[in-house]
């Protein structure tokens, strides 16, 4: 079953990055709204709330389920490739972006374009994380 689940973890992660990237997609068309361009449609914050959750989310499950695999299946050092590294990052990114949306969603904030930032730089560095990993790939 763990071989199982080393297996999937980079299927995983790709479905992640990619469900992380329509999060993405769905928040910057709500920042064109807001800066005069097309309005987006009156479901597109809840679209993107759907989306992001999970998205950050899934990250983190599949950042913990990394060193488990290199350690337990590999018998490698959990953070020793650059690949460890970045998404060390990566997550701190969607973890930061997470929290901060939180606030938004709250009301407790009014810092769209730092979260906007944050979750820009998150889908990128999982981007770059998934090409350092890929010498990784068994």
């Amino acid at each position: 079953m763990l071989r199982a689940l080393a297996w999937g973890h980079p299927a995983f992660m790709l479905a992640s990055i990619t469900l992380a990237f329509l999060a993405l997609r769905a928040g910057m068309s709500l920042r064109r709204g807001r800066r005069g361009g097309p309005r987006p449609g009156r479901d597109a914050r809840s679209r993107h709330l759907r989306l992001a959750k999970p998205a950050v989310l899934a990250v983190a499950v599949g950042f913990v389920g990394g060193p488990v695999s290199m350690a337990l299946l590999r018998g490698r050092e959990p953070f020793g490739t650059a690949h460890a590294w970045i998404g060390l990052l990566t997550l701190a990114l969607f973890a930061s972006a997470g929290l901060l949306g939180r606030r938004l969603e709250q009301g407790r904030s009014q810092a769209r374009d730092a979260h906007a930032l944050l979750g820009l730089l998150a889908v990128l560095f999982a981007t770059a994380a998934a090409m350092a990993g890929l010498v990784l790939l068994p």
